[in-house]
């Protein structure tokens, strides 16, 4: 549910809107709404029923992962991230759910489409990659073959979810090479299981 507070007296310096947050956040539309739904931007709606979104709580935002959220940050490693890049709302939603029941405490970042995903792991560097095969912009078999291409996400894991069967997934052999891939069909009985299991891998440095 948004988080709802009055709207700010005088200039809009201390709101924007929805597109503007996702540009000052290098995030995707869907994502910072996502954000505003889970209370962790606050927003509220003009009498039009456009989302306004306060200014500082994305600066707030932008500080933390920055590494400037103050000492609690500063005394503790960062939580897990994981990166969800899927162009369904639907998926989106039951994969967030069930990323966060069972890597508790993880920050679960979200991209409708591969050029979004692409830019924003390379800005977040998450620790494992949630992806679909068919996504708009770039799909997911060549995002995979981008990314391990650079040492930088030598450590990052990765899991597939798809609507292919195994047969129509022969294009992407090469890139899902060694990835768990899950069937969307089977998301909730398999992916648990799968999500754990790499995780436990990245922290043995498998």
């Amino acid at each position: 549910m948004s988080t709802r507070i009055p709207p700010p007296a005088g200039s809009n310096v201390d709101h924007c809107s929805t597109m503007e947050a996702a540009r000052l956040l290098g995030m995707a539309v869907r994502s910072v709404q996502l954000m505003v739904d889970r209370g962790e931007l606050q927003a509220w709606k003009t009498p039009g029923g456009h989302r306004r979104i306060s200014r500082p709580s994305i600066d707030a935002l932008i500080a933390a992962r920055q590494g400037g959220a103050g000492p609690v940050q500063a005394t503790g490693p960062r939580p897990l991230r994981v990166l969800l890049i899927e162009d369904s709302a639907h998926y989106q939603t039951l994969l967030s759910m069930l990323i966060r029941q069972h890597l508790p405490g993880v920050e679960v970042h979200v991209a409708d489409d591969g050029i979004v995903g692409l830019a924003m792991a390379g800005q977040l560097r998450p620790d494992l990659l949630v992806v679909d095969i068919l996504l708009p912009g770039i799909d997911g078999g060549a995002l995979i073959t981008s990314l391990r291409s650079h040492p930088q996400f030598g450590g990052l894991r990765l899991v597939v979810v798809t609507s292919l069967e195994a047969a129509d997934r022969q294009a992407y052999a090469y890139a899902l090479a060694g990835v768990p891939v899950v069937h969307k069909t089977r998301l909730v009985l398999d992916l648990p299981t799968i999500l754990t299991t790499a995780m436990a891998q990245r922290a043995c440095g498998s």
